[in-house]
């Protein structure tokens, strides 16, 4: 046994060493502290100075490296990406250099803007262009954190390519028909339905963390992370927000004789598209327009699309096998992205929406097997005023509540029938030719095919 003198100086002891201890720890943690606020000062003094090479949107910055005392950077005039429209816009262009300079540009602003040192140079000299040393008061961190911090900057800084991901189109079916306060009752009960959906989702640990632009009269909506398990998110999405609209429109019938809750129509597609960020006062903000071919096919989509249609685009993408994280991807149509979408619909069951509860959710596409009478899926060619056509597959979504049944979507018999191709008429065509001058424009029509 310890003495009393001996009891005292062991105490001392390890009151000294617990309070060496946490003095180490203040110590470390100031330290982080103090790490971190002067790589947040030096990045707050890197945004106003890419502020002041962007000059209100006049150029555009193409790409990043680190340097000892801040970056290089890679800025163009924002008509400087005209040259190569006709390649960035998947056209075909003349001239072969073009081409494949407009295919470098298309990967330069893909994904992240940082390049190695090599990289950068080889930038620099195939575009012909100068780049700018932005230098700061001390040299940035190169850790992971820091270099996504950058590189979120250079982007809304720019214009930015996405290869494939995963876009919802929201349309309000006879918007202009009714009073502006109508229109404005409507626009914010469809957006009550966005962030009742996103709320939804999050009690389940799904962040959709999503965005969206009004197109006056709805809304286009995609994930703000494009993997191909943020695809999937966006589609469970996309079920929640027409099942509360549905709802809504239910609980309101005979409520009023105003329309409040809007009647929609939906699109599903996933693409390729263009981002930029909108400008508030005089910089970049957070929030980003799209705009490409995911956008434009949404759009020739629902032109044709009756109430309360939901349209899926006819894409190929990838899916993970499974929920987990190490899941492998897989091509998949859309019939397979929306097999596979449907098997993890369980997730739904439960979640509450205008006071129904959800039991169970089945989806699936007009025709699909065992879901139709044994058909085959039916695709519909949608061809526009300007004679384009693509293909588009419908959907249609069961929901059992404890109270009712809730039916989106539309039932086949409401669809067009199978489509009959005629020959052209050989004398109507003749007694046309002195008419060629007069051509009219083709009209917009709707026909069904079996895959």
């Amino acid at each position: 046994m310890l003495n009393k003198e001996n009891q005292q100086t062991a105490a001392s002891s390890a009151t000294d060493t617990a309070a060496s201890t946490t003095t180490k720890t203040i110590t470390e943690n100031l330290d982080i502290q103090q790490a971190l606020s002067s790589e947040s000062i030096l990045l707050e003094c890197l945004d106003d100075l890419l502020k002041q090479h962007w000059n209100l949107g006049q150029n555009i910055l193409l790409c990043w490296r680190l340097d000892t005392d801040g970056i290089q950077v890679l800025p163009a005039p924002h008509y400087f990406l005209g040259r190569f429209s006709a390649s960035l816009g998947d056209c075909a262009p003349v001239d072969r250099l073009d081409a494949l300079n407009g295919s470098f540009i298309r990967e330069l602003i893909s994904g992240s803007r940082l390049l190695s040192a090599e990289d950068f140079d080889g930038a620099v000299s195939r575009l012909r262009l100068e780049p700018v040393k932005v230098k700061l008061p001390a040299a940035l961190s190169a850790d992971s954190d820091t270099v996504a911090a950058v590189d979120s900057l250079i982007q809304r800084y720019s214009i930015n390519y996405v290869k494939s991901r995963a876009v919802l189109l929201f349309d309000i079916v006879d918007f202009s028909l009714v009073s502006s306060f109508e229109q404005t009752s409507q626009l914010n009960s469809l957006s009550y339905s966005l962030n009742s959906a996103h709320s939804k989702l999050l009690k389940r640990n799904i962040d959709i963390n999503f965005s969206r632009t009004t197109t006056g009269d709805g809304y286009y909506v995609w994930h703000q992370h494009d993997s191909p398990r943020a695809n999937l998110e966006l589609f469970e999405f996309m079920i929640l927000v027409v099942a509360d609209n549905a709802l809504a429109q239910m609980a309101a019938a005979g409520a009023s004789s105003g329309q409040v809750v809007p009647k929609i129509r939906t699109g599903f597609h996933i693409g390729s598209h263009f981002e930029f960020f909108q400008v508030e006062g005089l910089s970049p903000g957070m929030n980003s327009f799209i705009v490409g071919d995911v956008t434009i096919e949404l759009s020739r989509m629902l032109d044709l699309a009756g109430t309360g249609q939901i349209f899926i685009g006819d894409f190929d993408t990838v899916v993970p096998t499974s929920s987990r994280e190490e899941a492998y991807l897989i091509a998949a149509d859309s019939q397979r992205f929306v097999e596979r979408a449907v098997k993890q619909m369980d997730g739904l069951t439960g979640t509450t929406l205008s006071d129904e509860t959800i039991e169970s959710i089945h989806c699936f596409l007009s025709g699909e097997s065992g879901a139709s009478g044994g058909q085959t899926v039916r695709r519909f060619r949608i061809t526009d005023k300007h004679g384009r056509s693509r293909n588009v597959y419908n959907l249609r979504i069961n929901i059992r509540t404890a109270n009712r049944p809730v039916m989106l979507g539309l039932h086949d018999s409401e669809l067009p029938k199978k489509h009959t191709r005629r020959k052209a008429d050989v004398r109507g065509n003749q007694r046309t030719k002195a008419f060629q001058g007069l051509r009219s424009k083709p009209s917009a029509s709707i026909a069904v095919f079996e895959d």
